[in-house]
């Protein structure tokens, strides 16, 4: 058993043990920090940087999913700075791809479009980049909408650390950055996809679907999904 420390969360004295992340101590704590690409039981990265804290001495903000917690350490969940970068980095999101909540099949389940209202992004300020992103319908149960991929990573870790198939990965790089399946075939020709629909359950936004869905139709489990992560011996 790892050993116990104490640290400081939101002023709050609360009980962890060495190994664990903030991320991990404060959601155990009841202290609620917004996050898109994490996943019970899957290892995280640090990709969406919406779970960025303050740490008492540490001149930069840190990313709560993958900064282990140190014993004395004082993290601050909750703060206008933490907001005004987290609103910023929700608005990028926003603003690179072509998320139009209106006609998507996940509205009103879209984790995305959930954080936004409850951190008060109503608005964009930065120019949309409209880019031409294609969608995918090869796949027989299936749909990949890249238009709505916020590039979270979470399909591409759990297709290869629950499933073991590795169907998906990232191309390119920077703003270019889109998933692709195997070396960029459609998705119904992959030889590795076994159409378990996991990847599909924990998309925070419609990009991945199930066919035949309408608008709003889409009401993911991706619980599920992390449950059998955390029987299968996955990260904790």
């Amino acid at each position: 058993m790892p050993d116990k420390i104490s640290i400081r969360i939101d002023g709050e004295y609360v009980a962890a043990h060495e190994g664990q992340t903030i991320l991990q101590v404060a959601r155990a704590s009841g202290k609620y920090i917004p996050t898109l690409c994490w996943l019970e039981n899957i290892s995280p990265v640090g990709a969406c940087r919406l779970c960025i804290v303050e740490v008492s001495g540490v001149n930069r903000l840190l990313p709560a999913c993958t900064t282990p917690v140190q014993d004395g350490m004082s993290v601050t969940t909750n703060s206008e700075k933490l907001k005004h970068y987290r609103r910023i980095a929700l608005e990028f999101l926003f603003s690179e791809r072509n998320h139009v909540c209106a006609v998507c099949v996940s509205n009103n389940h879209c984790e995305l479009q959930s954080i936004a209202q409850r951190l008060g992004v109503t608005s964009v300020r930065y120019p949309y980049a409209f880019p031409k992103m294609a969608v995918d319908v090869s796949h027989p149960r299936y749909v990949l909408d890249h238009n709505r991929c916020i590039l979270c990573t979470r399909c591409v870790r759990v297709c290869a650390e629950v499933e073991g198939a590795n169907v998906w990965d990232i191309a390119r790089r920077g703003i270019r950055s889109m998933v692709v399946c195997g070396m960029n075939w459609p998705w119904g020709q992959s030889r590795n996809c076994t159409n378990c629909g996991k990847c599909v359950q924990v998309c925070p936004t419609g990009a991945l679907a199930e066919k035949g869905c309408a608008v709003e139709e889409m009401v993911k489990q991706g619980d599920r999904v992390t449950r059998l992560a955390g029987k299968r011996g996955g990260h904790s």
